[in-house]
């Protein structure tokens, strides 16, 4: 071999360990087939080069890239059919020194696009290790040697070499990407779980991670304060997003009544207290019929109108007082802050009493009742609420038994700190501020935007964008979220470049 020979050859050679260590560092597929494409009419010395990667579940060879051809959709053909197709089901390399005088070779694609194809080499890529080792991934093929002459043993020889390296790069690239998909299917699959539980909160995770995200995006401009300079890769991203999807997979954990429950009292208390005060209503009115009988035997016929018609006014009276007194009690069971004295005047009506139809003496209302009208803010008792409090935990235990990347590994402990505060009374951890991470600091600040403006809560008015910050503002000022991740995320605008697509 000459000098001018060798060094060409070394030139190849280094063709192909550079886009060995490219595509060691390489994820994206696209990227992978593009650095391939190059090199393989590098190293043969082609005019132009295709890749076809086999697809074993639908037997097709198929391909997004070859040079001189725009391809903006995937090209598939069966596996067998065409010279691409031969090679990758029988595992041989075919070299044709002149292409129109093989019959296997197919002119529909010259006449397409006017090309002409001389000569035409087309090589296997094949795993090179592991338990699949010579397992044909995909085919390479190169036209037209551009010094005229037929493709060559050591062309072929440096083009499987270069097949060899990109085979097991582009098989872990369409399994991880597989993997990626399946694990998106998961996410989504436990996304509709948590919200099949709670339909009221349709969409809450979706926003929830756009919010969290776009704000982490954010912080990458900011030049200023606590977190200029901090950055965030792709994976850590990636990492956010699943955490805040997830972060209220723990509701399933939940008993479904107490997840949903609007009121202080649940539809069937509900039922049951209304039946009774109709009940009263009927009581009273047997009680006055009663006494109108009463006057009636007493007095006779000739008894006063007089007397009849106060009878009247006393039951009017007792009817209005009893539907005044059902309204407030209804009015105690919307979750709103308990009105100054309704405490006390629950416990009057607790003492009230009327007899049943059996005669027996009953409560207006009964203990369990009473103790539920009586929460001074929300729906929730303290155990209730210590109940819908508990979702953190069952999330962090959940999300714990999935075996993580160790790019992902800190999703648990990101969705288990978003109901923390940096006052050191939120939960369930009751973590100091030092304690909470930035990722975990950012979804608050998205999830409470969220629950504040939530069009879909049946129990509660979704507040303005402008009456929410307030809200926020003031958590800020009181210590409770952070205050500077709360102005980025104000004047990035992060709610109305993140929540565009997805509420109008």
């Amino acid at each position: 071999m000459d000098t001018e020979a060798l060094h060409r050859r070394l030139a190849k050679l280094g063709h192909v360990l550079e886009v060995a260590r490219t595509l060691a560092n390489e994820r994206d597929l696209d990227a992978i087939l593009a650095s391939v494409l190059r090199a393989a009419a590098l190293v043969a010395e082609a005019d132009r080069s295709s890749i076809f990667l086999l697809d074993r579940e639908r037997g097709e060879l198929w391909t997004r890239l070859a040079q001189g051809v725009a391809a903006t959709t995937e090209i598939r053909t069966p596996l067998g059919v065409g010279l691409a197709g031969h090679v990758a089901s029988t595992g041989e390399a075919i070299n044709i020194p002149r292409a129109y005088d093989d019959p296997r070779f197919n002119r529909t694609v010259d006449q397409a696009t006017g090309y002409h194809t001389e000569s035409l080499l087309t090589v296997p890529m094949r795993l090179a290790s592991g338990k699949e080792a010579g397992q044909v991934v995909g085919v390479i093929q190169v036209l037209n040697r551009r010094d005229g002459q037929p493709f060559n043993a050591e062309d072929q020889e440096l083009l499987e070499g270069l097949g060899a390296q990109a085979g097991a790069v582009i098989e872990n690239t369409i399994l991880q990407a597989d993997i990626q998909r399946l694990f998106e299917g998961f996410v989504h699959a436990s996304v509709v779980a948590i919200e099949s539980r709670d339909p009221t909160t349709a969409g809450h995770s979706e926003r929830v991670a756009r919010l969290t995200v776009g704000l982490a995006g954010t912080l990458e401009k900011v030049g200023t304060g606590a977190y200029a300079g901090l950055r965030f890769t792709a994976e850590q991203l990636q990492e956010i997003r699943y955490a805040s999807l997830l972060h209220d997979f723990g509701k399933v954990g939940v008993r479904e009544h107490v997840l949903v429950k609007a009121n202080k009292l649940y539809p069937q208390e509900l039922s049951i207290l209304e039946a009774r005060f109709d009940l009263i209503h009927r009581t009273l009115e047997l009680q006055s019929a009663r006494r109108k009988a009463a006057i009636l035997a007493e007095q006779g016929p000739a008894a006063g109108a007089e007397t009849l018609r106060h009878e009247d006014e006393r039951l009017a009276r007792d009817l209005a007082e009893l539907r005044e007194r059902l309204a407030f009690v209804l009015s105690c069971n919307r979750p709103n802050v308990l009105a100054q004295g309704g405490y006390e005047r629950l416990h009057e009506l607790r003492a009230l009493s009327f007899e049943d139809t059996a005669g027996n003496p009953q409560s207006y209302l009964t203990e369990v009742e009473t103790a539920r009208l009586s929460i001074p803010k929300g729906s929730l008792s303290d155990d209730e609420r210590r109940e819908i409090e508990s979702h953190v935990t069952h999330t962090f235990e959940f999300l714990s038994q999935i075996p993580w990347t160790r790019g992902l590994r800190r999703i648990p402990d990101i969705a288990h700190g978003h109901h923390e505060r940096l006052d050191g009374q939120g939960y369930p951890l009751k973590l100091r501020p030092e304690q909470i991470a930035v990722e975990p600091r950012m979804m608050t600040v998205s999830d409470i935007y969220d629950a504040l403006t939530a069009s879909d809560r049946p129990y509660k008015k979704a507040l303005p964008h402008e009456k929410a910050l307030d809200i926020l503002g003031d958590e800020a000022k009181r210590g409770l979220i952070d205050a500077e991740l709360l102005r980025i995320f104000i004047e990035a605008r992060v709610p109305q470049q993140s929540l565009a697509l997805t509420r109008p």
